[in-house]
């Protein structure tokens, strides 16, 4: 049977997390190995400045997973380093309390665990379930998706230094819902700086505003959950502007010692 890492930037006892291990378990043997708090918004980070500890717990049905103070692509890496049963044979991480789509990626702690999977040449895939403020999250058609997409790429595997990230809309057009394959598209920001003084009278900033929108566009992440489709965006890890490539070697870039000051 295959050997599944399920990952998450929620926390071990999130809720997504427990629904997406329970969908997987027909697919091969799960092993959880999630952060012990939430590290959303995270990245892709590699924790170097401290120890790194790790406990076994319980979830909800009474199956053991792996913590550990670290990051979500921490998870993975101890996993593949050592502390998981080797060979893992796809890494899937969520499901997250909220959509990843378009420039999300870059921030996503879940998109970040698909992303290590990636690194060390496991197929992977991130999963995500947009949430609508003051409704009830169900992750259960989410978990239905994840474990068909799952088998999928166990199936048919995917290219190298490519993943799969997963978006289920809130409320699906019809259930089953929809599948449609995606491109990232355009998300909008409206952050806004929260200044605060502590009661020494010194700043602290928080960083506020609305939630994000995006920009609904045919063919994209964004547009496919706009229109209650499930969205399958391949990620690849090669970020390179390829047709950018011809216009950037026309610059002048070489200098003689001395020209850099002088532009």
């Amino acid at each position: 049977m295959p050997r599944i890492l399920v990952t998450n930037d929620d926390g071990v006892y999130a809720p997504g997390l427990f629904a997406l291990k329970q969908a997987l378990e027909s697919l091969g043997e799960v092993v959880v190995f999630a952060p012990d708090r939430n590290w959303s918004a995270a990245g892709h980070t590699k924790t170097m400045h401290k120890p790194l500890r790790v406990e076994e717990v319980t979830l909800e049905d009474g199956s053991p997973a792996l913590t550990t103070n670290g990051a979500p692509s921490d998870c993975v890496a101890l996993s593949v380093l050592g502390l998981v049963e080797a060979p893992i044979d796809l890494v899937v991480a969520g499901i997250n309390m909220g959509a990843n789509l378009g420039y999300d990626i870059t921030y996503s702690g879940t998109v970040a665990g698909a992303m290590e999977g990636v690194i060390n040449g496991i197929p992977s895939i991130a999963v995500s379930q947009e949430v609508v403020a003051g409704e009830n999250v169900d992750f259960s058609v989410a978990a239905d998706v994840a474990r068909h997409v799952a088998a999928l790429v166990l199936q048919y595997g995917l290219p190298k230094d490519t993943f799969l990230n997963v978006n289920c809309p809130a409320r699906p057009h019809r259930i089953p819902p929809e599948v449609v394959v995606t491109r990232l598209g355009r998300r909008v920001y409206r952050d806004v700086l929260i200044r605060r003084e502590d009661p020494r009278g010194k700043p602290y900033y928080w960083f506020g505003g609305d939630p994000p929108t995006g920009i609904v566009e045919p063919g994209t992440d964004i547009g496919a959950l706009a229109r209650g489709q499930v969205s399958v965006t391949p990620i690849t890890m090669d970020m390179t502007h390829y047709r950018f490539l011809a216009d950037l070697r026309t610059w002048p870039l070489n200098f003689t010692s001395g020209e850099a000051n002088k532009a």
